[in-house]
């Protein structure tokens, strides 16, 4: 008997004859259609990130002020968030094969018409679509792993799922600055989107030739309703999340978020009478009733934010706070897909001893107890290097984070999803993708601001307290040293909470070469180290909540509760 499908049928045999299943032989080009699957979602999720890499070159070119950069990541958000739901059960009510064939085509054409792209307007639109056609192909990819797994082969299929998903969180900044830094056939920013050419048409290819038709479901219809209260109460939230930081949380702000949360709560009572009515909601309300899911959605919306908001901070410490280039940035968090890497191993490993099942939500926890503790280490290290910090010595800690991480990615999507009734599969997959795209931007959002609001400070103290004494080594004495430490404090303060960082504000022009310039250099990496330790205490703080969440996961065995 397969392992594929043994949890799912029941065999019969008379005696002294071999059982043979009485349910559907698996699909046999299951494997292979998940590796198209895991391509297609590694090629969305890596262009969520890759274009904040590219943004300088692309702003060179096009033009533009710093909004350019900002929209070019929430235009895609905005889109994705608003979409997912939708996309979701569009699965259900069209087939998932389907949608994804769409979804790969729209995205692929998409990067097309961003890497054509000649002013900051069309690109930022070009953006948008890119979002609303993956938020059509994310959610399929899940509900087809589902359709064509069952028993422990799910599990090792989500095992794989999980980790792509980290690896990519991680790899989008390293392929964006080699591709950028590379400078292909002259493309420059633009072979960021052409890369998705070839990828998009194998994907387009593996999906036709290989994924399976569908099953049929109940869903017969498309809730239009749910799509206008599901798209209304998305755009009010996630919209504030994604610019509030560089808004200055204006009161606004606050007040649409509530208003977005209002609109959810009526798209939940629509969606419960329309369930009670015997019609197709957008969302089954039944889904929320499992423990699994409504725990998985708990545990993922602040896990996903933990990721997300490290890996911008990171990503900041390193470029503007050490003066790394987009590659070599890339290539110091290589240590980070490292550790995610022997995280999935483990999960592996124990899957194939059987031990996994007994580990249960016990897996996840360990993970980010894992996580916790590198990030722990990451802060240590700061504290102990100080301004000799250079880009590779977090190296350590980042693997110890990474494995954490492999740990929870592995069997959190099968988990969260384990209960869920293949009629459910669509909405439940476009749910969990969509609370994912709202916990990063909140992690986004935390963090950032974090980060931002004691950065100033953190940098002019630096320049208070390490810049006399690089000074006094070089000879300054005097008048001469005090009005250049006031210098020193004063383009720290005004580079530390400037939001176009690639113009030099005008209080640093004097600090280029020459003693200055070196004590300058040396506060701005204490003060960005002494900002990234703060920092590393909210990641903590979102870690621990985390911790917390995972314990409305139902205990290993527990079938009732899934």
């Amino acid at each position: 008997m397969s392992d594929s499908y043994a949890d799912d049928v029941v065999l019969s045999a008379a005696p002294g004859q071999v059982s043979e299943p009485l349910g559907p032989p698996p699909y046999a080009w299951r494997w292979v259609a998940l590796w198209v699957i895991l391509a297609a979602e590694a090629m969305d999720m890596l262009d969520a990130l890759v274009a904040n890499i590219a943004a300088p070159s692309i702003r060179a070119e096009l033009g533009g002020g710093t909004s350019v950069t900002q929209w070019l990541g929430a235009a895609y958000a905005l889109a994705m968030a608003v979409g997912l739901i939708t996309g979701g059960r569009l699965g259900d009510v069209v087939g998932r094969r389907r949608m994804f064939l769409v979804g790969v085509s729209g995205f692929t054409v998409a990067s097309l018409l961003c890497a054509a792209a000649q002013s900051p307007g069309v690109l930022i639109g070009s953006r948008g679509l890119q979002g609303l056609f993956g938020a059509v192909l994310i959610p399929q990819g899940l509900g087809l792993i589902k359709e064509m797994f069952h028993g422990r082969e799910a599990g090792k299929a989500f095992g794989m799922y999980g980790p792509v998903m980290g690896l990519s969180y991680v790899g989008g900044p390293v392929l964006a600055g080699w591709l950028v830094s590379a400078d292909f056939f002259g493309a420059g920013w633009r072979m960021v989107f052409l890369i998705n050419l070839p990828l998009g048409l194998l994907a387009l290819f593996g999906g036709w030739r290989f994924l399976p038709e569908s099953g049929r479901t109940a869903a017969t219809r498309l809730d239009l309703v749910g799509v206008v209260l599901a798209s209304a109460a998305a755009l009010p939230v996630v919209f504030p999340l994604v610019q509030g930081r560089e808004l200055g949380w204006p009161v606004w702000v606050f007040v649409s978020m509530a208003a977005g949360v209002a609109l959810f709560g009526l798209f939940g009572w629509y969606e419960t009478r329309t369930a009670r009515r015997g019609g197709d909601p957008l969302v089954v309300p039944g889904l929320f009733r499992k423990r699994a899911f409504s725990g998985g959605l708990a545990t993922g919306a602040v896990l996903f934010a933990a990721v997300a908001g490290f890996s911008l901070v990171l990503s900041l410490f390193l470029q503007s706070g050490l003066g790394a280039t987009p590659l070599e940035a890339g290539l110091a968090v290589l240590p980070w897909s490292a550790g995610t890497v022997v995280g999935f191993v483990v999960v592996q490993v124990l899957d194939g001893s059987g031990a996994l099942d007994r580990l249960g939500r016990g897996l996840v926890q360990a993970g980010v107890v894992v996580m916790t503790l590198g990030t722990g280490a990451f802060a240590l290290t700061l504290q102990l290097v100080g301004a000799r910090v250079t880009v590779w010595h977090g190296a350590p800690a980042l693997v110890v984070i990474g494995l954490g991480m492999g740990l929870v990615m592995g069997p959190f999507f099968h988990t969260v999803l384990a209960a869920v009734e293949p009629h459910e599969t669509g909405s439940a997959a476009g749910t969990l993708t969509a609370v994912q795209q709202l916990g990063s931007a909140l992690g986004v959002a935390v963090l950032g601001t974090v980060f931002f609001s004691v950065l100033g400070g953190q940098v002019a103290g630096a320049a208070d307290t390490a810049a006399p004494r690089a000074l006094g080594s070089a000879g300054m004495t005097g008048a001469e040293r005090s009005a250049l430490v006031a210098a020193l404090r004063e383009c720290g303060r005004e580079t530390a909470e400037s939001r176009d960082p690639a113009t030099p504000p005008g209080s640093c022009r004097r600090l280029t070469d020459g003693p200055a310039a070196e004590a300058g250099r040396t506060a701005v990496r204490l003060g960005y180290a002494g900002t990234m330790k703060i920092t590393l205490g909210a990641e903590a703080g979102l870690l621990t909540v985390t911790l917390l969440a995972s314990f409305l996961l139902p205990r290993p065995g527990r079938t009732r509760d899934r």
